[in-house]
């Protein structure tokens, strides 16, 4: 939950927010943004999701101007750093309005991945 007064925090905008969410997985997209494009992408991810029966991976994302970092809040272990130029499109889900979603550059392969995570609240 963010502070009343958090965009006067400077140092937090520059060195980024933490957030605690639940990553639910990923899946290819043909366009790097569009609403229609991304609500399609993550129903097929929750569909993944429910239908495997495994339990969430938890993780904590970092967002800051120099992009967003992904960590397991287990382990603490690097998951992922995506640059914020690879970046195309971020939502809240209109239908499950608990997911966050970004689709970004894979750097390998230069495939469009569309990303969604669990957040604990709707607010969040």
């Amino acid at each position: 939950e963010l502070p009343e007064n958090w965009t006067d925090t400077r140092e937090t905008l520059l060195e980024g927010m933490l957030f605690s969410l639940k990553y639910m997985g990923m899946t290819l997209v043909e366009q790097p943004k569009g609403e229609e494009l991304s609500a399609a992408a993550v129903k097929r991810i929750v569909a993944t999701a429910k239908a495997s029966g495994k339990k969430l991976q938890k993780v904590t994302l970092k967002v800051s101007p120099r992009g967003i970092v992904l960590n397991d809040s287990g382990t603490n272990e690097l998951i992922e750093n995506i640059s914020i130029y690879r970046i195309s499109y971020c939502t809240a889900d209109k239908i499950h309005d608990k997911v966050f979603a970004y689709i970004a550059q894979n750097q390998l392969n230069e495939n469009l991945e569309c990303h969604a995570f669990l957040c604990t609240k709707r607010k969040m």
